[in-house]
């Protein structure tokens, strides 16, 4: 006759329903905050970021005064037809040079490139170049004829400088080399931005920054917000201004994915069991019982050193706490405190609690009688001397 002994289908059902239903709740969760979050940007600079270092406030603003802003990541929404709107890149991600000329086709009214790289300026700000030089950050003047700059005055400015050609709208700079360029060409205004710490949540409230970015980017009644990513064509394009990315464009969602994972997993295995229920033990070993068990292994393994190593730490561990000896003590010093106690001969004190192992069954025997005799004259010494 047979037992069973595994759990049944409805057991194992039972066991398992909460757990998949917790597991299927996260799923169905992460599903829909992908859905509700995915024409979204995220980063620096990002205009439905809030940290310090987002536009949140900008867009805002701009929206209060009527601008439609459309933050995006897509590449595509970027070549759409730009009539009647303007397109603000910002610096992140990295694109090929075909990527930028099927931008310049889109024939925007309005660009708007903050901290653009080579490629971006030789296609969309020709003449426009990076003067390899930065602002110190401090309150800066236009002194410029631009409107935009001149209705907000002193703005907080900082970073990367350009030179411009001739015809072209030059502000806020040292006399050389400036942060904010318009140019005109090909029909479209194009505007140079060599930083976008002014546009952020920390620094938008500072001086004439929100004035400035306001009239720089509320000039149509739509504004595309785009945040290039590590588009495919770019990494074989020998002409990009970063080169390949080290970390795949579509990493943070697989990042994403396994932090999911491992989410469930830790709630898998840290589910709780409920409390702990006392049981009696089947068997009781007494402790005379264990240490012969013991003794028996180390004599079938002849582990005499071990065996006498843990016979003499017992005995030290007796003396220190019965003469109240540090357990760091040096040998030579236990050795003397004893001596001076026991009046017994440092050198036999040291050969029994310090010696070598014991060569043989007889020697290790003869150990533990005198470890044990040690041990008895202590305690018959301490029981001798009358309390103070």
């Amino acid at each position: 006759m047979s037992t069973a002994v595994g759990r049944s289908v409805g057991e194992g059902w039972r066991a398992l329903r909460l757990p998949l239903l917790i597991t299927g709740v996260l799923v169905l969760g992460v599903v829909v905050l992908l859905v509700a979050t995915a024409a979204r940007t995220s980063g620096p600079f990002s205009p439905d970021s809030t940290d310090s270092s987002g536009a949140k406030a900008l867009a805002t603003l701009l929206e209060d005064h009527g601008v439609e802003v459309t933050g995006t990541e897509d590449l595509e929404d970027a070549v759409g037809s730009g009539s009647g709107r303007t397109l603000l890149i910002g610096p992140s991600g990295s694109l090929s040079t075909d990527d930028w000329r099927r931008i310049a086709a889109a024939r925007w009214d309005h660009l708007v490139l903050v901290r653009p790289g080579r490629t971006a300026l030789e296609t969309l700000a020709p003449g426009i170049e990076n003067a390899s030089s930065t602002l110190p950050a401090g309150s800066r003047s236009p002194d410029c004829h631009l409107p935009a700059a001149v209705r907000a005055g002193t703005v907080t400015v900082r970073g990367t400088t350009y030179t411009a050609p001739p015809g072209a709208e030059v502000c806020y700079g040292d006399g050389i080399n400036y942060t904010v360029v318009r140019l005109e060409t090909d029909g479209r205004i194009v505007d140079v931005i060599g930083t976008q710490q002014s546009f952020t949540n920390a620094q938008l409230a500072d001086d004439g920054n929100a004035a400035l970015a306001l009239n720089l980017l509320g000039t149509h009644p739509a504004l595309v917000w785009y945040l290039p990513q590590y588009e495919s064509s770019s990494f074989d394009d020998p002409e990009t201004d970063d080169g390949p990315p080290l970390i795949p464009p579509d990493v943070r969602y697989i990042a994403w994915a396994l932090a999911f994972a491992v989410l469930v997993v830790a709630l898998w295995r840290g589910r709780r069991l409920g409390p702990v229920v006392p049981e009696p033990l089947p068997v009781i070993v007494h402790a005379a019982e264990t240490t012969e068990g013991r003794a028996r292994l180390y004599r079938r393994s002849r582990a005499r050193d071990r065996a006498a190593a843990a016979l003499r730490e017992s005995a030290l561990g007796k003396l220190f706490k019965v003469y109240g000896i540090p357990r760091r003590a040096e040998p030579t010093a236990v050795v003397t405190a004893l001596a001076a106690r026991t009046g017994m001969d440092p050198a036999v004190l040291y050969d029994i609690l310090y010696g070598g192992p014991p060569v043989d069954d007889a020697a290790l025997l003869s150990l533990s009688d005198a470890l044990q005799v040690l041990t008895q004259e202590v305690a018959r010494d301490v029981s001798d001397t009358p309390d103070r």
